[in-house]
């Protein structure tokens, strides 16, 4: 693998919904600039925005980060939250572990993971209970 080009990494806090969609929307902005096609930017937005507010409902907290390459975008999730237990289960559709506040806030449809698995090329989940979760999803540029 080439190095990428450029790298950008945000924190993000657990429970700052007023920040919430700030790093997805930073990295959209970038990829716009740089030519990458609208399509593409709109899935890596909508899986890095699922992934930031993953973190900012189910974490203590961690970072996105994203690595652009020429041809591909890799946006990486991490979190030093609870872990997932089962992430079988957890990647189906309408499945989550959202508080109620979370709920009203109009949050934690269990479509997070689903959406994230849907709008990348790749998708990889690695979590261990009381270590935190990390994910891992690569966008190319360009459709095969």
């Amino acid at each position: 693998m080439s190095e990428p080009f450029m790298d950008l990494s945000f924190e993000l806090l657990a429970g700052d919904f007023e920040r919430a969609g700030e790093a997805s929307s930073k990295i959209k902005k970038t990829l716009q600039q740089i030519g990458v096609s609208a399509d593409i930017v709109r899935r890596v937005a909508i899986g890095t925005y699922e992934g930031e507010m993953n973190v900012i409902i189910h974490s203590y907290g961690g970072t996105a980060k994203a690595h652009i390459y020429p041809e591909y975008t890799v946006i990486v999730l991490e979190d030093a939250g609870p872990g997932i237990a089962d992430i079988e289960l957890a990647v189906q559709e309408g499945y989550s572990t959202a508080p109620d506040y979370v709920r009203d806030l109009g949050f934690g449809a269990g479509m997070g993971l689903p959406n994230m698995k849907s709008c990348s090329d790749c998708f990889e989940i690695a979590s261990k209970s009381g270590a935190g979760t990390k994910i891992t999803m690569r966008f190319a540029h360009k459709k095969a």
